[in-house]
């Protein structure tokens, strides 16, 4: 292709400055990432997670008061072995399946159709709810720094959504390289606060949290069962930590070569990082003594008064923010530092979502599962349509919940862990196709496979029995609801693909021609555009050939009927009756019976009319051009064609010569 040939891009001032200059789709291999910048892509919603998963334990915990408080080390130590197990997992399918896809194209290909799509649908949901999750936690985080902000939590989220999804937009390399240092920030700070926190206990320094000498009011009695079923809802809260595992599996293809090693390399890392710094919270939490409550009128204040009647009431702060300000000290550089940085990856965390619900929406829409358009790539090779339509579900539901955390993690990790288990018992089923044909050499690396994928299989099961059981009532029914609308939906939208590929599919090449062709002029007025319209009709050489004029006000068709005698039009000209001034059934009645049964008959319309030249004057203009060609598509046997009058062509000609 030669340069001659390559149109160059044109875009407004606006959307250049906002999103930047188109990319040519020969420079895709430029966008490829390597691992220092797939690392904060791909993990800023797992390693965000654990600034909030140790506050969900405590949460639920304290609905017991505080006598549960001591369990927490052992339900994170659950959530820590979970993990190990699903990175172990997932490492595994990075270096089977190197096309990306993850849980979707795994249970498609092994286990079937509809085991994909529930894995699909389960995870287009979880990514609407990680930016709607991460960004009301990065909003609460910032409330904890700055208590005027959560009078405005709402707007904000909403404003940071956008923010994300600008800069999304502008491409995943770019936005990577933005969103890495929050990202690297964040893992600093955190580590910086374990090590300071771990010198000053060793010298000697006591380490106490603005919460500690406050009591919570147990909102219930638990006893026997009762408190079996606490601490499952408990570890499901911390389970949170879990999610966004996934992402690097499903973002295989936006690495660079070679893919599948870096890709599992990455995994690891942030496997490490998250499971380090989600031990060292935990330990600190306890460790100062940190109190939380989900709602403020259960805390009491050392002078027994209630947290929400004391006159310098406040939001809670969350647990990062606590344990900040006891090793760091309550305004100084390090926990400003901390909640800075807490607060960018939290919002920023949301930008593993940006990366995989529109990739996954494209490989569904190609599979004709979703509609077409959201395979398309924009501008900067980014599924742009995907990316817009996350931004409206994930606004919708921080306006529908008023970015609170504690209400909207009810409903989430249910979608995470119905993938992690059809994943991992899709690859279980990969291992027993491929070890049939393996040979003796490569049978212990497949059995190893096997059993670590059925050991993840089973386990991820287990949890999510426990997760829908403990999380139902609190909210999971609405993602369980969801699950099988969307599951529904995207059946319906592949049997429609299906049925038009079937009706238009070419069985045989042979020509068909019209018996006649009946040509129809659409009249308003005797106009320039009018006249064109009437040379191209007869240029087509149709085997009949007519003016019609839809006769919505009567004076104006009879002064028509005049000027088209006295200009001795040669064409017939017929006015139609319209009483009750519509234009499009007056104009289709007609059409059909000019038609009549005939099915080889074809009738060609031609509607003349003019386009402005700025996009304002657009606005002062009837569009009944654009109406009446959208009735007329519904007709069959009916050809629209229309004949453009471009005003102000000729000036514009000139000065281009």
């Amino acid at each position: 292709m030669t340069d001659l040939l390559t149109p160059k891009p044109r875009t407004g001032i606006a959307k250049r400055l906002l999103v930047g200059r188109p990319i040519h789709t020969e420079d895709a291999g430029h966008t490829l990432l390597p691992k220092r910048l797939a690392l904060p892509v791909f993990s800023s919603d797992p390693l965000s997670s654990v600034a909030y998963a140790t506050q969900e334990i405590l949460l639920v915990l304290s609905l017991g008061g505080l006598a549960y408080l001591h369990l927490t080390p052992y339900l994170a130590a659950g959530v820590v072995l979970l993990l190990t197990v699903v990175t172990i997992s997932y490492r595994q399918t990075v270096r089977e399946y190197p096309s990306g896809g993850g849980a979707y194209i795994v249970a498609h290909e092994n286990l079937g159709a509809p085991a994909g799509l529930v894995a699909a649908s389960a995870l287009l949901i979880d990514y609407v709810l990680t930016v709607a999750v991460s960004v009301a936690a990065g909003v609460d985080a910032i409330s904890s720094a700055y208590e005027p902000a959560a009078a405005h939590k709402v707007a904000l989220a909403i404003g940071f959504v956008v923010f994300i999804t600008l800069m999304n937009l502008r491409g995943v390399k770019e936005s990577g390289t933005l969103f890495a240092i929050p990202t690297y920030g964040f893992v600093i700070g955190i580590y910086a606060l374990i090590g300071w926190a771990f010198v000053r206990l060793a010298t000697g320094a006591t380490l106490v949290a603005e919460s500690a000498s406050w009591k919570v009011h147990a909102e219930h009695t638990f006893a026997g069962v009762a408190v079996g079923l606490l601490l499952l809802r408990a570890f499901s809260s911390g389970c949170t930590a879990l999610t966004g595992v996934e992402a690097i599996s499903n973002g295989v293809p936006a690495f660079k070569p070679p893919k599948s090693k870096n890709a599992a390399t990455t995994l690891m890392v942030m496997a490490l990082f998250s499971i380090t710094m989600f031990i060292g919270i935990t330990v600190l939490a306890l460790v100062t003594g940190v109190h939380v409550a989900e709602h403020a009128r259960d805390v009491i204040l050392p002078n027994g008064q209630p947290l929400a009647d004391a006159a310098t009431y406040a939001p809670q702060k969350t647990v990062v923010a606590q344990i900040a300000a006891a090793v760091f000290g309550g305004g100084s550089f390090g926990f400003y530092y901390v909640q800075a940085f807490t607060a960018g990856i939290l919002i920023l965390a949301a930008n593993t979502a940006y990366q995989d619900f529109p990739r996954l929406a494209s490989i569904l829409s190609h599979d004709s599962y979703l509609p077409r358009q959201l395979a398309n790539r924009g501008d900067r090779l980014v599924y742009s349509n995907g990316v817009f339509l996350l931004a409206g579900f994930s606004c919708l539901l921080l306006w529908v919940f008023d970015a609170e955390v504690t209400r909207l993690i009810q409903l989430y990790i249910v979608g995470v862990f119905v993938s992690f288990t059809l994943s991992q018992a899709g690859m279980v089923v990969h291992w027993r196709r491929k070890e049939a044909d393996a040979p003796p050499s490569e049978r212990g690396t497949i059995a190893r496979g096997k059993a670590i994928n059925a050991f993840g299989a089973c386990f991820t099961f287990v949890v999510l029995c426990i997760v829908l059981y403990s999380k139902f009532s609190h909210g999971a029914y609405l993602v369980v609801l969801a699950m099988p609308v969307l599951y529904a939906l995207m059946r319906a939208v592949h049997g429609h693909y299906r049925t038009v590929a079937d009706e238009i599919r070419v069985e045989t090449v042979r020509p068909v021609l019209p018996s006649r062709n009946h040509a129809v002029v659409l009249v308003s007025s005797l106009s320039i555009p009018t006249v064109r319209a009437l040379d191209y009709a007869r240029s087509i050489r149709p085997h009949s050939l007519q003016a019609v004029s839809v006769a919505v006000d009567p004076d104006a068709a009879n002064r028509l009927v005049d000027v088209w005698v006295r200009n001795r039009i040669d064409i017939p000209l017929v006015s139609i009756a319209s009483p009750y001034r519509d234009l499009s059934r007056p104009l289709i009645d007609y059409v059909r019976r000019l038609r009549g049964d005939n099915e080889n008959d074809v009738v060609t319309v031609v509607i003349p009319e003019f386009v402005v030249t700025r996009w304002w004057e657009q606005l002062l203009h009837g569009q009944s051009a654009l109406l009446l060609k959208l009735a007329l598509l519904r007709e069959p046997g009916v050809v629209v064609t229309n004949v453009p009058w471009h005003l102000r062509g000729r000036r514009r000609a000139s000065s281009r010569s």
